[in-house]
């Protein structure tokens, strides 16, 4: 992941080599549901978590990359930025994917963040953990696995066709995570909104 996101795309495109899978990158913030049967959804996560979710029958499934546990109204500082926020991240997901032809009652959920970082002196990266348990739970949606909380950043490898994950966890305090989160957050606040384990298969 690079040490300085896009300042607000929610996800980046591009193939790694003539003839491997199209790569789709979500950045902090965003997500993204696929349709291509040769995609691989990745993201990086510190205190953050992104949910892995996919229809088997209908073959449509996405990830979303979320900052924050939730919010009334999806505001954060100044910024109109729903979708940093637990709460509407998973929700936009999921209707995503239930307007693409996904069933709810049908649906493989797997989460993976939560972190405490160094410098997370609230806890968001728990707080953010425990959101998304409590939201599943309440929701009556079933978890098919899960890899939450810890000091470790991971990188997230998902295959929405099959539903696989490759998880590898990176060094502890993994400084470059730390730095991007807390940059991307600072900066969020002030403007107006415009990445092995092989695990759950």
């Amino acid at each position: 992941m690079s040490a300085r996101p896009p300042r607000d795309e929610p996800f980046t495109r591009y193939q790694p080599r003539p003839g491997q899978d199209t790569t789709i990158r979500i950045n902090p913030g965003g997500h993204y549901v696929s349709l291509g049967f040769d995609e691989l959804l990745v993201t990086v996560l510190g205190s953050c978590v992104a949910a892995c979710i996919r229809d088997p029958l209908a073959q449509v499934g996405g990830m979303n990359h979320f900052m924050l546990p939730e919010s009334d109204d999806g505001v954060w500082g100044t910024a109109s930025a729903s979708l940093r926020f637990g709460n509407f991240a998973m929700e936009r997901l999921i209707n995503d994917i239930l307007c693409r032809g996904g069933r709810r009652n049908s649906l493989e959920i797997k989460v993976f963040g939560g972190a405490r970082m160094s410098g997370d002196g609230d806890g968001v990266g728990p707080r953010n953990a425990d959101f998304v348990e409590t939201y599943l739970r309440e929701e009556g949606l079933r978890v098919a696995a899960a890899d939450l909380r810890g000091a470790h950043a991971r990188r997230i490898h998902y295959y929405p066709l099959t539903g696989r994950v490759r998880m590898l966890e990176l060094p502890y305090d993994e400084p470059r995570i730390v730095r991007v989160e807390s940059t991307y957050g600072a900066r969020i606040r002030n403007e107006p909104v415009a990445g092995s384990i092989e695990l759950f298969d």
